[in-house]
């Protein structure tokens, strides 16, 4: 490393792009330019980008050698401190660049780890952003501890911190991934443990995943009034958040607002948050946002697939929402949109337009995963009574003397805590519907 000194206000960086064989250069281009968007949520300026079709990888620098003299050049007529790549690089790769340049270099993979580790607010969060640093710089040990310095507050232009401990074997670094390790493993069985007290009030979840800034959070606090921070960046939320919405019907659900997902997203990182993106894999209904307004909408939506294929939920019922429809001016794409997605719903947070189909929707699931049942519940259990409120089951409540007769729709997982006192199980259609449900506010 060159020690290179990094304006710490705004450092600048040559973002160097590669198109494969298997690419075509409108997605080259596309993956350069969010490189960009990851750049700037850093911090950086960046004078230039470099678009390089690579047809053979050089095993020492990746690119060929004339090629990287002509990268090394651009980046200092342009004074850039940093040059970072849109790909991961070998370690090795990485340690000739910086000794052939006298510059930082970087890939995508720490770029999206420093914006992980400055948005990270939870003790969760912290954890599994140190535990993914750790373990991308295991193999890059020369660099790591002045890298792990900077979790510390610094970022990417804090370099320098740590170089006295370069002496520092491998062994010290498995040791703290080790101990990081059993700190989530405590972690996870802490939200396995408030897991399981939510679903003491049974309601179904349904849990918001998407590409990053497709508008997820937006799309909770309009649809629950909730305040969940909501900005036009990349990573504007990583820890998971979890609201009560209450449906048209009277009837309940968890609505969970999830990390947003990218391209080219380091396996490791998907490792480390496996434990935020539980309430994906648990939940019962995934809402898909995808921003409508983006021309990469199509690749954004496959990007999620697959990385909800490699967390084990891509077998869960999706809902697909395309979200800011109020930003998609030109009726052809609108009309390319709907044919590309038939099933979807078309909504915007901004404006709320759509918002009631989808409010229709999730009451529809909602009522599908409900069986109607007629209860009698003792005066002693008013404690289920509440429950059934809470979850908008209640439909017709009358008290007897022996105790309080109810009709309802009652989710299946709620159904097992009252199963003793089910009178009948009446079809939907024999249901009072001339009577309002009663107390069917949630607490």
């Amino acid at each position: 490393m060159s020690g290179v000194p990094v304006n710490k206000a705004a450092p600048r960086a040559l973002l160097l792009g590669l198109q494969y064989a298997d690419q075509t250069r409108a997605e080259a281009e596309a993956l350069l330019d969010e490189l960009g968007e990851l750049a700037a949520n850093l911090g950086m300026v960046v004078p230039v980008k470099h678009l390089v079709r690579l047809r053979e990888r050089n095993p020492r620098f990746l690119l060929g050698t004339g090629k990287t003299a002509e990268i090394i050049a651009e980046a200092k007529a342009n004074n850039c401190e940093l040059v970072v790549f849109d790909d991961e690089l070998h370690p090795a790769q990485q340690r000739n660049w910086e000794a052939e340049s006298g510059l930082i270099v970087i890939d995508r993979h720490e770029i999206i780890l420093d914006i992980f580790a400055a948005r990270a607010r939870t003790k969760e969060a912290r954890l599994q952003v140190e535990l993914a640093q750790a373990e991308y710089f295991m193999p890059r040990l020369r660099r790591a501890w002045s890298h792990l310095s900077r979790q510390r507050g610094g970022g990417v232009n804090a370099r320098g911190e740590g170089e006295t401990q370069l002496e520092l074997d491998q062994r010290l670094v498995r040791d703290r991934i080790q101990r990081l390790h059993a700190d989530l493993e405590i972690v996870r069985k802490q939200r396995g443990v408030q897991r399981r007290q939510r679903l003491r009030v049974p309601l179904p979840t349904t849990a918001i995943v998407g590409y990053t800034n497709a508008g997820k959070s937006s799309l909770l606090n309009a649809l629950t009034g909730a305040h969940v921070l909501s900005a036009n960046k990349l990573f504007a939320t990583l820890d998971p958040t979890t609201r009560r919405l209450k449906l048209p019907s009277g009837r309940t659900l968890l609505l969970t607002d999830t990390v947003g997902f990218v391209r080219r997203l380091p396996h490791r990182l998907v490792e480390a948050f496996k434990a935020t993106l539980e309430e994906a894999l648990v939940a019962d209904l995934l809402l898909h946002v995808v921003d409508a307004s983006s021309p990469e909408a199509t690749v954004h939506h496959a990007t999620t697939l697959a990385v909800l294929q490699e967390l084990g939920a891509d077998k869960a019922r999706i809902l697909t929402v395309l979200n800011k429809v109020d930003r998609v001016d030109d009726p052809l794409r609108m009309a390319e949109l709907k044919a590309e997605f038939p099933d979807a719903l078309f909504v915007s947070a901004q404006t709320h337009a759509g918002l009631d189909q989808l409010l229709g929707k999730l009451d529809d699931f909602v009522a599908e995963e409900a069986r109607p049942q007629t209860l009698l519940i003792p005066h002693s259990r008013y404690d289920l009574i509440n429950r059934l409120h809470q979850a908008g089951a209640v439909h017709r409540e009358q008290p007897r003397d022996e105790g309080v007769y109810i009709e309802g729709l009652l989710p299946q997982r709620l159904l097992e805590s009252v199963r003793e006192y089910v009178i009948s199980t009446p079809a939907p259609h024999e249901l009072h519907e001339d009577e309002p449900a009663a107390g069917n506010a949630v607490a």
